[in-house]
């Protein structure tokens, strides 16, 4: 980040279930979730995440995560803190001069500060192709987006490359109140149509193998 670019984060709180699915697995029917009243059209995003960790894995025994995403509406730099309600995300902006860059910028290194120190070298490489849909309540609020995940990855300190299919769905600002009898709704919906629970609790550990 070059000087000028922005040094505080934009700060958020990701709730969200994710669900493995066979390639072949059909998108059910979204709308007859709870709240949800219209299914917004297909929007495609192409996404390439560089992940990045300390020789010995500190942020990762943490379960923290930081990243280097471009492609969608949130590319930039990112830190995630897994937490009992959620994951904390910390996001700053790309700009010309760090698209490209394997180097956590200092602000994110300081930020990371919390749970790791020393050098942050590469962890792994996710390269996902989303398909993602708004589901909105009656006056067109967001009540929950969720998004069609088709994944390769590359373990970079081992070689180990892994693709998969997977769903996510992560809560709106019209979301119900009560988070985990809508989740239920959900779980029962995926189901239906084949999907189940994901093994693992992100994409980063999924390339690690755990």
């Amino acid at each position: 980040m070059r000087d000028g670019a922005p040094k505080e984060p934009k700060r958020s709180l990701e709730i969200e279930n994710t669900y493995d699915v066979e390639d072949s697995t059909p998108l059910p029917a979204w709308n007859l979730l709870p709240g949800v009243e219209s299914v917004g059209e297909p929007e495609v995003r192409e996404l390439d995440a560089r992940y990045f960790d300390t020789a010995d894995m500190a942020l990762s025994h943490a379960r923290v995560a930081i990243r280097r995403r471009t492609g969608g509406p949130d590319a930039g730099w990112h830190i995630k803190a897994s937490a009992a309600e959620g994951r904390h995300e910390s996001h700053w902006p790309l700009d010309e001069q760090d698209a490209d860059s394997a180097v956590v910028p200092p602000a994110v290194a300081a930020a990371a500060g919390e749970w790791a120190a020393g050098e942050f070298l590469p962890l792994a490489r996710i390269r996902n192709s989303r398909t993602a849909y708004a589901l909105c309540d009656a006056n067109g609020r967001l009540v929950a987006e969720v998004v069609d995940d088709r994944v390769s990855a590359r373990a970079e300190r081992t070689g180990v490359e892994t693709s998969w299919r997977e769903w996510e769905v992560e809560l709106g600002p019209a979301a119900p109140k009560d988070s985990d009898a809508f989740f239920a709704h959900v779980d029962a919906l995926v189901a239906s149509v084949g999907g189940r629970a994901a093994a693992s609790d992100s994409k980063l550990g999924r390339a690690l193998g755990r």
